[in-house]
């Protein structure tokens, strides 16, 4: 059947990894079907791989977006394995698999076995000083509450709150949670960020319960909860770009940079689409993958769905940049005997958290030398470059004794790139799908729907390019 389709012509908006992944995934399964198709990729930029950006300057390797990606989400992993580029992979550094939480301007070690927001081991528990014995009483109470009977959603901080209390939110949770999603956790939706925690309640009525089983459940090797959940991050011996540019090397035919799309258009039979560009140039194509953030996608959709575009600005986005800083090791006094640490909100400091790079992966930093990768959210994000670097060192000279400036500073900022999923977002999410699917040859992808990690963006943008393909 495929054979009589006739050559046909797909386009994909957006070269971030996800776009990448979309067209990459509809080469490889047009072949694979047997069916004449050509693919298009259109970014607007003059490079490809969204925020995935790595420098290499002065024998210190630098990531301007993520750093790595988990792969207990399949994705990202069978992607590289398909791409041929398993062999450089690189885990995290065993010898230092732990990360330090801000506690009234002390950095203080999670305790071992404590997961997110609650206690897996109860001696590293009782022993630590991060929470206060009236808040370690609160947080055991998570034993004999009763479990919600209510199937709706919740914010992950009123989750928190009601199973572990106060403490276990604003010392522990709300801290580790904006270090994952930049996001307000008010209003960060349980049931699409960490649905695991609310099938721990069903499943043991209690978060401790579930955390201790799963304990015994770990082989006898694993100490601790912290240990294997840090070790399945995996990076690139030459950074993140490795993969977006073994992407990029296998769709370059099909790459247009400098594209910017200004709308789309359905024709009026419903079977082709038209994309009008800021040339003046139109493409048609019988498929079309917007893999841009919802509110951009939904700009160039505007005279398409009016439905649909409502749904899709009702997923905000958020701001956030990183700060790389470069220094000699005799310049940097604390041990950096770990991963990072996260900042509460109420410690009232410029970052949100801050990376050891350089301990976390090999091959990161010259011999002698500290490379640090620090974070900081919204409004802060929106300072000046050099007003973001002053803050860092700032922020960071009385927690980790430095006593020099920086041999450098790099500012990565991203720009409303951070979906939030706030209460309610699956149901947000399940309407754009049905609205979506009601328009022939069209998908949407990113990571403003399931996921914002980099194996979620690939998981879309293979979803969405096997939706197209079905739709032939």
């Amino acid at each position: 059947m495929s054979k009589n389709l006739g050559r046909k012509h797909a386009i994909v908006i957006g070269g971030g990894i996800t776009g990448l992944a979309a067209c990459y995934r509809l080469q490889c399964e047009a072949a694979t079907r047997d069916i004449p198709l050509d693919v298009t990729l259109l970014e607007a930029s003059g490079r490809v791989g969204g925020v995935v950006q790595t420098e290499h300057r002065d024998g210190f390797l630098i990531e301007h977006g993520p750093d790595a990606f988990i792969s207990t989400k399949p994705a990202a992993k069978a992607l590289c394995e398909e791409l041929g580029i398993a062999d450089q992979f690189i885990g995290t550094n065993p010898k230092v698999r732990r990360s330090f939480v801000l506690r009234n301007g002390t950095l203080h070690p999670v305790p071992e076995g404590f997961y997110m927001m609650a206690p897996g081991s109860f001696m590293p528990f009782l022993k630590t000083p991060l929470f206060s014995w009236r808040g370690k009483l609160r947080m055991a109470l998570d034993l004999v509450i009763p479990r919600r009977g209510r199937d709706t959603d919740e914010a992950v901080a009123h989750f928190v709150r009601r199973r572990l209390g106060t403490e276990a939110f604003t010392r522990m949770a709300q801290p580790m949670i904006g270090g994952i999603y930049t996001s307000d956790a008010e209003n960060l939706s349980l049931k699409a960020t960490f649905p695991r925690f609310l099938e721990m309640e069903k499943a043991h009525g209690s978060i401790i319960k579930a955390l201790r089983a799963q304990k015994k459940q770990a082989s006898q090797t694993s100490r601790d909860t912290s240990g294997p959940r840090y070790s399945l991050f995996l990076s690139f011996k030459s950074g993140m770009q490795t993969l977006t540019n073994t992407l990029t090397q296998a769709v370059s035919n099909s790459i247009r940079l400098k594209a910017k799309v200004e709308h789309v258009q359905q024709a009026s039979d419903g079977n082709r689409w038209h994309v009008s560009l800021a040339d003046g140039e139109t493409l048609n194509a019988e498929l079309l993958c917007i893999a841009l953030p919802a509110p951009h996608a939904a700009a160039l959709i505007e005279n398409v769905s009016s439905p649909l575009t409502s749904k899709l600005n009702a997923i905000p986005y958020a701001s956030s940049a990183t700060v790389n800083l470069a220094f000699r090791r005799e310049d940097v006094t604390h041990a950096l005997e770990g991963m990072g640490f996260v900042v509460p909100a109420t410690e009232n400091l410029s970052l949100i958290g801050c990376s050891f790079s350089s301990v976390k992966f090999e091959n990161r930093a010259p011999t002698d030398h500290v490379l640090l990768r620090a974070f900081v959210g919204e409004p802060t994000s929106k300072k000046t470059e050099a007003e973001l670097i002053e803050l860092c060192q700032t922020d960071l000279t009385p927690l980790l004794g430095l006593k020099n400036v920086p041999q450098f500073a790099i500012v990565s900022k991203h720009s409303q790139a951070m979906a939030q999923y706030q209460v309610g977002h699956q149901e947000v999410v399940s309407s754009i799908e049905q609205f979506t699917s009601e328009l022939r040859g069209f998908a949407l992808a990113g990571n403003g729907y399931h996921g914002v990690g980099i194996p979620d963006c690939i998981q879309s943008g293979e979803t969405a390019a096997l939706t197209l393909l079905n739709a032939l």
